[in-house]
């Protein structure tokens, strides 16, 4: 940051009061024919004029180093800023105010003042951010202010320099209660954890004309009365796919700053302040969850899929982190777009579900794309406990009485559920953690 491009000088407001009373103390003087009160008012106006040649002409020249650390932390998690400030002109530096900017996400701009420092010296601020929302931003640029003695004109300059700080969806530990948590991670065991179908219905199936007679397997021949082949052995891997509904009209959004908390589990300091929230976090938790276990992921939204890495067929861990950490209420009313492109996606393996308010048309689709014995597991969630108190301070459903949710909301799980999918609800105030195990003890095709 130089004293020259992008400064600016001005009056004050104590400056320009002081020019208003010049200007109506030589008028008066001029009309009355008063010569003293004409030479005071010269004085007073010359005053600010000094002032300004004084602080216009002073030149500086600081430099400025921004370590943010660490710079990638999960929601309602600190980061501390290290602002390293140099005074590389060959004077000393007179009285500056410094002013960091902030995104607003993330509280107020931090102001500081810095006062005689030396030519060549530097010295170092220090001070901390609370990752509030989710998303990436930009610290800086740093904002000079110098005044003259008098506090007649400032002059204010702004740096180039930011520094990004990402924040990220907390990672909820799952422990070992839920859908194939038993399994352990990797190997075998998530090839059990994730696989679609039983042994036997994996590894034979129909003959189908012009399959080689060289593979029919006798033994399920016997057992099933038709004739049976073996399937050919391919590479597998572990795939789990997630369907996230992002939808604005299907959730309580709490808008940025919302001062009301949402009481959490026990032990959770930091609970999610609205439903979106909450969805996006246990997104973050199970799909980290699967990807530990060796599980190809890929995730899809009504707005279309999270992309994976260039190369990559699914996400990994930091980068499933990075997308969700972007990803907002969406203006799209439905989810017939999505569901298909999350089946496709899913293929034969399992469907993990995150539903907002849904009703029996929100869930029509899955019931018909996915028969059968394909893994499906649905969270519907009961926006009801994210609700305000004040009206219109929350935007989604909101509009909808709390019994007529209800009531879809069983509708939708009684459809899943006699399609053979596993469904649970998710409230305020639960855990990722519980409404995963939950969802493990539920039968498939058990009533919610």
């Amino acid at each position: 940051m130089g004293g020259g491009s992008g400064a600016r000088s001005a009056l004050t407001l104590r400056g320009r009061c002081l020019v208003g009373g010049g200007l109506a103390l030589g008028l008066t003087g001029a009309v009355l024919g008063e010569r003293p009160l004409v030479q005071l008012a010269a004085f007073v106006l010359a005053l600010p004029v000094l002032s300004w040649l004084t602080v216009a002409r002073g030149r500086f020249r600081l430099t400025t180093r921004r370590v943010v650390s660490p710079p990638r932390v999960p929601r309602g998690a600190p980061a501390e800023v290290v602002l390293q400030l140099g005074n590389s002109d060959t004077r000393r530096g007179g009285l500056w105010l410094l002013t960091e900017q902030v995104p607003a996400a993330l509280g107020r701009p931090h102001r500081f003042p810095v006062a005689g420092l030396s030519a060549g010296a530097t010295t170092t601020v220090r001070y901390r951010l609370l990752g509030r929302h989710r998303g990436r931003y930009q610290l800086g640029p740093l904002r000079l202010r110098i005044l003259d003695p008098f506090g007649l004109v400032e002059r204010t300059a702004a740096g180039t320099d930011t520094a990004p700080l990402s924040v990220v969806p907390r990672v909820r530990p799952l422990g070992r209660e839920g859908p194939g948590g038993e399994h352990g991670s990797g190997g075998d065991g998530v090839r059990r954890a994730l696989a679609v179908h039983g042994d036997d219905d994996v590894s034979v199936r129909e003959y189908r004309q012009g399959d080689d007679l060289r593979k029919v397997h006798w033994r399920a021949t016997a057992r099933t009365g038709e004739l049976m082949v073996r399937l050919e052995e391919r590479p597998w891997r572990a795939q789990g796919t997630l369907l996230l509904d992002t939808r604005a009209r299907a959730h309580l959004v709490a808008p940025v700053g919302h001062p009301r908390q949402v009481p959490g589990p026990p032990g959770d300091d930091c609970p999610p302040a609205d439903s979106l929230e909450w969805l996006v976090e246990a997104a973050a938790s199970i799909g980290v969850a699967l990807v530990q276990r060796g599980a190809e992921l890929r995730v899809v939204t009504e707005t279309g899929e999270l992309p994976p890495a260039s190369g990559r067929a699914g996400l990994g861990a930091e980068e499933l982190l990075d997308r969700l950490a972007l990803v907002g209420p969406s203006r799209v009313p439905d989810l017939s777009a999505a569901v298909p492109a999350a089946c496709r996606a899913a293929g034969d393996g399992p469907l993990v579900c995150l539903l907002g308010a849904v009703g029996p048309d929100d869930v029509a689709d899955l019931v018909r794309l996915r028969p059968g014995p394909a893994t499906g597991l649905a969270v519907l969630m009961d926006i009801t406990g994210w609700g305000d108190p004040v009206p219109g301070r929350r935007r989604g459903a909101a509009g909808t009485a709390p019994d007529a949710l209800a009531a879809q909301r069983e509708q939708a799980a009684a459809m899943l559920a006699g399609a053979g999918w596993r469904v649970t609800t998710a409230a305020a105030g639960q855990d990722v953690a519980e409404v995963w195990a939950a969802l493990g003890a539920v039968p498939a095709g058990a009533p919610a």
